[in-house]
């Protein structure tokens, strides 16, 4: 008995100060309207000291945990309002403190009608997604949106202006949430980098989102003002390289009562030079490639929103894209022992393309928080036409002279139809239901005059039905949370190719696809504390065949290489799980991630030699499904400010996938005769990047940045490491309203692409771009009005919290 009283008296102190410890600071914040402010910062402190923290909710809430019984100093701040000190007292025995409801007042600025924009790029991590806050500085400065991707973690941007999350080129691009019919390589050189509010990377989206992509989706949202009165932002730039370049934007809105009208216009324009030397060893020949692109590019966004009364919206936006360019690319192939006659083709591509998307909205709110509907329609047509000349003149005895034209008509149109329910059911559970209709057409029209091409006229038809349900149910509790789903799905594909072709058998080739599948998805989040999360997901993936991976006929040509699509390519499917973790602490925050991928029929190039010739040195590039294949990787990136005056954001990315498939090899002992031999490899890339931003005074910062990408191993070719250093300088004045700045990008000169191949030749390349460049850019930011955007928070983000995007 005595034994038993003295453990009582010893753990009753021990549970009584566990218990003291465990006390709460609580409030709402909200702005003078009475708006919530979500995600504002709420510091706790001892004297000077912090303690700990936290961020306000959806809804403007927070709840401060863990403290003992002290007095403590609370500091809420969020960007545009003035910082609130208040006071909490936790002597007085009671189990926590509230401060009720705060008011932020507005900044001066705020009154003078600028539109808050971030001075300094960000990078956040949210529970589904990393979002890059595009701001004002050095980082994303830049003539257009692909030359600031390589600047962001996990992404990089090949010679070719492709495109690749955590090193696939598997990735879905998309401009407000919403798909373009646009190749992404294309896309992300018409859209001036100015034009950009933000950049979303989702690795792993829920049963929400539409599943294509295998590495994931990156969604790049574009400005939207929604501020009273009449505002706006002016941007321009020049980019010196070989030849001068220039991208300019204007961001505007007009708000008056229950109306909103916004607009967005930017272009670029000049001249793009590449080259590249490719040398075989087999033959012992060089191809030299000369190209020039010489384009103007537009593109612009208007819309409207309407605000019928508090719980309903409706909202209407049209983007439009536009190019006209035309493309020069000299191939000189020389054979350096003289037994084959040297070779020269004169290409000139004209290219006049047009893509268009119209969207219209509607949400109405319910009276219960969070319980909303949301209706979307979105329509998409998009036209290029392509004119395509080649001379082509052999060196030989007599002089033989090739000349021929080629005509290319793409036409797709993209209609979607989207219906999304969230409801609320308590505090702990929400339920979130939605469909949706998705109607592609495309048609592709071939004319050319090539005489040793089989047929000279083709139409192409490749029409897609997707029909789809999902449902999601996640639950909330003190420090767990979860999220479990899936997406219903039908898909019917439908390819008809029509033409002249000299073999009556292959004059009509048809193709049907026709499969019912569901793609599940599973969130887990445990949040240790304010300051530690950990999440893992679980997703199923598609990438289905796009119309260049299975139009068959020709996609480009040079003397030795053409490219083909393979109409009977099947979709690829991937199961991907991943774990993140993310940090916060006092002078910045880490986030890192691992994953691991299980790919079924991946979609690849290859090369192969061109049995319809008699030439063995003419090769076919086309795609073709390989062995089921895995990939894993990890991320690691941080963003510290070492000082008041100096900031740095490192960042890596790792990523391995294990490779099977076919390759075309020369038979021994023979010139012309090729065997497809199995052959598998483990690919692994590394990137590192390093931001440093130093603050010299108020009005002048300076940046450096650093880029390293490690070689990759492929199935037919090896590439080799790339680097590059760049710097800069950005003057703000006019109370920040007018900033100049200036960056040298790749001041060593040292970026290019190097690979060295093995099948079906012997051979090694290098490609080089104008990597080296002066930009020099100017900002100025006007209006009169009050920033209004946290009353519209979701819309204003142009993302969806039910279907997502597709």
């Amino acid at each position: 008995m005595k034994l038993k009283l003295f453990f009582l008296c010893l753990i009753m102190p021990m549970l009584s100060l566990q218990a003291q410890n465990n006390l709460t600071i609580s409030g709402k914040v909200t702005d003078k309207a009475g708006q919530p402010i979500s995600y504002a910062t709420v510091t706790v402190k001892e004297g000077e000291t912090v303690i700990t923290g936290s961020i306000t909710d959806d809804n403007g809430d927070f709840e401060v945990k863990g403290l003992a019984p002290k007095n403590y100093n609370v500091e809420i701040q969020f960007i545009g309002y003035k910082p609130y000190n208040g006071k909490a007292d936790l002597t007085s025995g009671q189990k926590g403190f509230s401060l009720n409801k705060i008011t932020l007042a507005d900044e001066a600025t705020q009154l003078e009608g600028v539109e808050v924009v971030a001075e300094r790029s960000t990078i956040e991590q949210k529970i589904d997604r990393k979002v890059i806050n595009v701001g004002r500085d050095l980082t994303t400065a830049g003539a257009t949106a692909s030359e600031i991707m390589n600047n962001i973690p996990s992404v990089n941007v090949d010679q070719d202006g492709k495109i690749s999350l955590r090193g696939n080129q598997n990735v879905r691009v998309l401009v407000d949430g919403r798909p373009t019919n646009m190749d992404p390589a294309q896309l992300l050189k018409q859209i001036p980098s100015t034009s950009i509010k933000k950049i979303e990377l989702i690795t792993n989206p829920s049963a929400k989102y539409n599943p294509e992509g295998m590495s994931g989706i990156i969604n790049i949202v574009l400005h939207k003002n929604s501020n009273d009165g009449f505002n706006g932002s002016l941007n321009a730039g020049i980019t010196f390289a070989k030849e001068p370049k220039f991208n300019n934007s204007l961001d505007m809105n007009y708000r008056t009562g229950k109306v909103n009208f916004f607009g967005n216009v930017g272009s670029n324009f000049g001249k793009y030079y590449n080259d590249g030397f490719i040398q075989r060893f087999d033959n012992n020949s060089q191809q030299i490639l000369d190209i020039v692109n010489d384009n103007e590019s537009y593109l612009y966004k208007i819309g409207m929103d309407y605000y019928i009364d508090d719980n309903n919206t409706l909202s209407f936006y049209t983007n439009q894209n536009g190019t006209d360019g035309t493309g020069h690319v000299n191939t000189d192939i020389r054979y350096l022992n003289g037994d084959q006659p040297n070779v020269l083709q004169l290409g000139e591509y004209l290219t006049d393309n047009n893509s268009g998307a119209y969207n219209l909205a509607y949400k109405h709110k319910f009276a219960k928080e969070g319980h909303t509907l949301d209706f979307e329609g979105n329509y998409n047509d998009y036209k290029q036409t392509q004119h395509a000349n080649f001379d082509t003149t052999t060196f030989e005895t007599p002089i033989e002279s090739l000349i021929y034209s080629d005509k290319i008509v793409d036409k797709r149109e993209n209609t979607t139809l989207n219906l999304d329910y969230v409801n609320p059911l308590n505090e702990k559970s929400t339920l979130e239901l939605g469909a949706e209709a998705r109607i592609i057409r495309t048609t592709n029209d071939y004319n050319t005059q090539n005489p040793v091409s089989p047929f000279t006229i083709s139409h192409y038809d490749y029409d897609v039905d997707i029909y789809s349900a999902y449902a999601t149910f996640g639950q909330k509790f003190e420090k767990f949370s979860y999220q479990i789903g899936a997406r219903f799905e039908s898909y019917k594909v439908k390819a008809n190719l029509e033409s002249n072709n000299v073999d009556p058998d292959q004059r009509l080739k048809k193709f049907d696809d026709d499969y019912m599948t569901v793609y599940p998805s599973a969130y887990f989040t445990y949040n240790l504390d304010e300051k530690n999360m950990f999440q893992l997901s679980y997703s199923r993936r598609v990438d289905r065949p796009s119309l260049e991976q299975t139009k068959p006929i020709r996609e480009f040509s040079t003397p030795l290489v053409t490219g083909l699509g393979n109409q009977e390519l099947e979709p690829q499917f991937t199961n991907s799980v991943e774990l993140n973790y993310t940090k916060m602490f006092g002078k910045g925050s880490f986030t890192g991630g691992v994953y691991y991928r299980l790919i079924n029929d991946e979609i690849s190039r290859v090369l192969y030699s061109d049995e319809t010739t008699d030439n063995p040195n003419d090769l076919i590039m086309s795609w073709a499904n390989f062995d089921n294949n895995s990939a894993y990787g990890f991320e690691l990136s941080a963003n510290y400010k070492i000082t008041k005056w100096w900031d740095v954001q490192p960042s890596i990315d790792f990523s391995n996938i294990s490779q099977k498939g076919l390759v075309s090899v020369l038979r021994p002992g023979t010139t012309d005769v090729f065997d497809f031999v199995r052959r598998e490899i483990d690919a692994s890339a590394f990137n590192a990047r390093m931001n440093s931003n130093f603050k010299a005074t108020k009005s002048l910062s300076f940046l450096l940045f650093g880029f390293y990408r490690g070689g990759v191993n492929g199935i037919q070719n090896d590439s080799r490491e790339m680097y590059k250093i760049d710097m800069g300088a950005r003057y703000a004045m006019l109370n920040n309203k007018l900033s100049f700045s200036a960056r040298f990008n790749d001041v060593f000169n040292m970026m290019e692409y190097g690979f060295d191949s093995r099948n079906p030749y012997p051979s090694t390349g290098v490609f080089r771009w104008e990597s080296q460049s002066l930009y020099f850019g100017i900002n100025y930011m006007f209006g009169g009005g009050k920033n209004r955007a946290l009353q519209r928070k979701y819309r204003e983000d142009n993302t969806k919290q039910g279907g997502g995007m597709f």
